[in-house]
C-alpha cells in the first residue's frame, strides 16, 4: 500500500515552514534568551517531527507499505472523500453517527473500507488525522507532522510540570521527557502511542495545575479533561495505572503537613486503602466498558493477547514468554510479575535481538538497565530507598512505571510491539532514575558513564 507520495514531498517543505515561524514566534514570546527551558524547545520540536518522517517512511519504504499507522491514514481517506459527495455525510461519519448497517453510507462503512467503524480506539486515530487532512489535503506526511507537533506540545506540557518542581536539574528532565528515543519514534507518528503521549503529558500538567497549584483555569481544566477522555477512549489500562500513583502523589505530598506521626500514618493507610478499594470498585463497576481491561478479565486477556501477538508477529525470534506460562490464577499472576516489570525495561537484552530496529530498543534497554545497576552500586540500597522515601514525585513516578510496566509486559508478548506498548513508562521510569542519582551525587557527573 502506497500511502506516501510524491504530493507529500511537495507540500512537507510548506508545512515545516508554516510550524516552525509558529514555534519560534511562541518561543521568543514565552521563552527568552536566558530562560532555562529556552535550549530544550526547538530541539525537543525537531525531534518529534524527524521521528514522525522517518517512521513514516520505515513503514513505507523498509516495511513495504503495511502496518497501523498506513490504516489509520486510510481511514481519515476515507472519511475526507465522503467530502465529494456532501458535508453532511462526512460530519455523520466523522462523529459516527449512522449504523454501520445504514445503507445511505455502504459505500464508507463497507467492509473493506471504515473496516474499524465500530472499534472506537482504533476510529478515533482515523477521526483526528481525518480533521487533520482538512488542512493537509489528506497527505501522509503533513498530516504525520501534525500528530507530532501534537504529541510535542503534551511531552512539553509534562517537561514544565517536572521542570518547574526540579529546577536544578533541568537538562536532566529534559534528557528523560523529551528525548528518550524510543518516545520520540513511536510517539510522534499516526499512531495511538503519539495521541496518548499528548494526552498524558496534558494530564500529568493539568493533575499538578489542579491539585497542587489550585489553578482552575478553564483552559487547564479543559485540557485535561480532553486528556482524560482520549486515553480512555484509546488505551484505558494507561489510567488503571495512572490514577492509584496519582492519588499517592497527592497523599504524600501534603501528608508533610500533618504534625502527627500517627495522623500521618492513618492518613497514609486510610488513601492506600481507598485507591486500592477505589480501583477494584471501577474495574468492576465499568466491567462493560473496560471489557478485556476488567479486573476479572485481565488475567485472560494477558494470555490471549500476548499468545495471538506470539502468534501472528511472523518472527519467533521476537516473540518472547514469562515464568508462569499460561496460568491465569493470582498465583500465576504473581510469578509473572518480576518477569513481566523486567521485559518492559530492560529487554530485548541485546542478544535477543533478530532485527535492526530490535536491535536500537535494546541497547537503549541495556542503558536503562545499565543506570538502574549503577544507582544501586554507586548510590547504594538505603541512600536511594531514603530518596524515594522523601520525593513523593519519585514515588508517584516508580509507581505508574511498576504498574504499567506489568501489564504491558504481561500482555505484549512480542519485543516489536513491546517496543511501542511500552514508552509512556519510559519517561517516568527515566525521571526517577535521574532524580535518585543527581540528588546523592554531583550534577556534573555523567549518569551514563560507564565507570562507576
Amino acid at each position: 500500500m502506497e500511502f506516501i507520495t510524491i504530493l507529500d514531498y511537495l507540500l512537507l517543505p510548506f508545512y515545516l515552514v508554516i510550524i516552525y515561524m509558529i514555534a519560534n514566534n511562541f518561543r521568543n514570546k514565552r521563552y527568552p534568551p536566558g530562560h532555562a527551558w529556552r535550549p530544550y524547545f526547538m530541539p525537543a520540536l525537531t525531534a518529534k517531527i524527524i521521528g514522525a518522517i522517518l517512521i513514516g517512511m520505515i513503514y513505507q519504504y523498509y516495511y513495504g507499505g503495511g502496518g497501523d499507522t498506513s490504516l489509520y491514514f486510510y481511514h481519515a481517506q476515507v472519511l475526507n472523500s465522503a467530502l465529494d459527495e456532501s458535508v453532511g455525510k462526512w460530519f455523520d461519519l466523522l462523529f459516527h453517527i449512522p449504523n454501520w448497517y445504514d445503507g445511505e453510507y455502504s459505500k464508507y462503512i463497507a467492509v473493506d473500507k471504515l473496516f474499524w467503524y465500530d472499534s472506537p480506539s482504533e476510529y478515533i486515530i482515523g477521526q483526528i488525522a481525518a480533521v487533520i487532512g482538512l488542512v493537509t489535503f489528506t497527505t501522509y506526511l503533513p498530516t504525520s507532522i501534525f500528530f507530532a507537533v501534537l504529541s510535542f506540545t503534551g511531552m512539553w506540557a509534562m517537561f514544565r510540570t517536572f521542570a518547574t518542581l526540579y529546577r536544578n536539574y533541568t537538562k536532566y528532565v529534559a534528557w528523560c521527557i523529551l528525548f528518550i528515543p524510543s518516545t520520540i519514534m513511536w510517539g510522534s507518528g499516526i499512531f495511538k502511542d503519539t495521541i496518548c503521549m499528548f494526552g498524558l503529558g496534558w494530564m500529568v500538567n493539568g493533575a499538578f495545575r489542579i491539585l497542587i497549584n489550585r489553578d482552575r483555569s478553564p483552559q487547564v481544566i479543559i485540557l485535561t479533561i480532553l486528556s482524560f477522555y482520549l486515553i480512555a477512549k484509546i488505551k484505558i489500562y494507561i489510567l488503571l495505572a495512572f490514577l492509584p500513583a496519582l492519588a499517592l502523589w497527592i497523599l504524600f505530598s501534603y501528608s508533610h503537613r500533618i504534625g502527627s506521626y500517627v495522623g500521618r500514618l492513618m492518613l497514609k493507610v486510610m488513601v492506600i486503602g481507598a485507591a486500592l478499594g477505589g480501583f477494584v470498585y471501577f474495574s468492576q463497576y465499568f466491567a462493560k466498558e473496560l471489557g478485556k481491561y476488567s479486573l476479572e478479565n485481565v488475567a485472560k486477556t494477558s494470555v490471549i493477547t500476548s499468545t495471538y501477538i506470539r502468534g501472528s508477529s511472523g518472527d519467533g525470534g521476537s516473540a518472547y514468554t514469562l515464568a508462569g506460562g499460561d496460568d491465569v490464577s493470582l498465583g500465576g499472576m504473581a510469578k509473572k510479575f518480576l518477569p513481566a516489570v523486567n521485559v518492559t525495561l530492560f529487554r530485548p537484552y541485546i542478544w535477543e535481538t533478530r532485527k535492526v530496529m530490535q536491535l536500537l530498543n535494546a541497547v537503549e534497554a541495556m542503558l536503562f538497565m545499565w543506570v538502574t545497576i549503577k544507582i544501586l552500586i554507586t548510590v547504594g540500597p538505603r541512600r536511594a530507598w531514603r530518596t524515594i522515601v522523601g520525593d513523593p514525585t519519585i514515588q508517584f513516578c516508580l509507581i505508574f512505571t511498576i504498574i504499567f510496566a506489568f501489564a504491558v509486559g504481561l500482555s505484549s508478548g512480542n519485543f516489536g510491539a513491546l517496543s511501542r506498548y511500552r514508552i509512556p513508562c519510559l519517561p517516568f521510569y527515566g525521571l526517577a532514575l535521574v532524580l535518585i542519582y543527581y540528588k546523592n551525587k554531583p550534577l556534573e557527573k555523567n549518569i551514563l558513564s560507564f565507570r562507576l
